[in-house]
């Protein structure tokens, strides 16, 4: 029996049924999208979107790389770009534009390259572009909201819209559109010597070795900061550093990151994260909320 009971509009990509996810997210855990669509063209994006079932559900992922997939998989259609969406182009002396595939490394080095400063926080930021701009990125003082200037995505009527920073409406971890999938974005930066750049770069790539478990299966900063606090020192408070649940842990290196030593479950990482929540709240009074965004159905 088909996963999905009507027809799918036609289209140049690929749809490929029961896909499995977990390769493609950090975590290396949870289930398949009912369907993974890749698009090859801004056009095949648009027109899927615009011929699409009105209460067909549509999810979009990256590289997961802030991301926790549900073991029981996704329902209905999963959208993931393809490096044709990666594009990185220079434009004028301090500006960039970035396909939402891009991963933010990749732009930090761009930038550097072509003499463009501002941008060095981008290599210390897991992910691609399109996430970045969803959950307005950020690390080491500078957000996705300092740097942009406009972006281009296709809404839910397969309709090419831009967006300027008013419509972002960019705060803590978050940005206001919904159901939008970004295209590409602009960013402005200023100009600098590249080698001044890079070092500057290192140096924040160096800060992130020595403080993270960047090396682990994990999805990045668990919780957001709540105001006032640092969600690591409320959980290393709370008595949570190594706390583990299966094959899930709470790194001893930095308490904000859960990781997966092994064949840990989705399951078995939300599991931790929900003790973690309990345990903070008990000892702090603090409801600490989840950065990583949970998607799918639970086994």
């Amino acid at each position: 029996m088909a996963l999905i009971d009507r027809p799918l509009p036609k289209v140049r990509g690929a749809y490929a049924e029961n896909a499995p996810l977990k390769d493609l997210v950090w975590y290396r855990a949870g289930g398949a999208a009912d369907i993974l669509f890749r698009p090859v063209d801004v056009e095949d994006l648009c027109a899927f979107m615009a011929s699409k079932p009105a209460d067909l559900l549509v999810t979009m992922i990256g590289v997961g790389s802030n991301m926790l997939i549900r073991d029981g998989g996704i329902a209905g259609v999963v959208i993931r770009l393809p490096a044709a969406f990666g594009k990185v182009d220079r434009i004028g002396d301090t500006r960039i534009r970035a396909g939402a595939a891009a991963l933010d490394a990749a732009v930090a080095r761009a930038a550097a390259d072509a003499g463009i400063g501002g941008l060095e926080f981008l290599r210390g930021i897991p992910g691609t572009i399109g996430g970045a701009l969803r959950m307005n990125a950020g690390c080491y003082g500078r957000e996705m909201k300092d740097i942009f200037i406009e972006a281009r995505a296709v809404n839910g009527k397969g309709q090419l819209v831009t967006l300027t920073p008013a419509d972002m409406a960019f705060r803590y971890r978050h940005s206001a559109p919904e159901g939008l999938i970004y295209i590409d974005a602009v960013f402005e930066g200023v100009a600098d010597a590249p080698d001044a750049i890079r070092a500057r770069m290192e140096s924040l790539v160096a800060q992130r070795e020595a403080a993270q478990p960047i090396r682990s299966k994990t999805g990045g900063s668990t919780f957001t900061n709540p105001p006032g606090h640092k969600a690591w020192q409320l959980i290393d408070e709370a008595g949570c550093r190594g706390l583990a649940h299966g094959a899930a842990q709470v790194s001893e290196k930095h308490c904000n990151f859960l990781i997966n030593n092994g064949d840990a479950t989705a399951a078995d990482i939300e599991a931790l994260g929900e003790e973690v929540r309990a345990r903070v709240k008990a000892k702090s009074g603090v409801q600490l909320e989840w950065e990583i965004k949970r998607l799918g159905r639970p086994q």
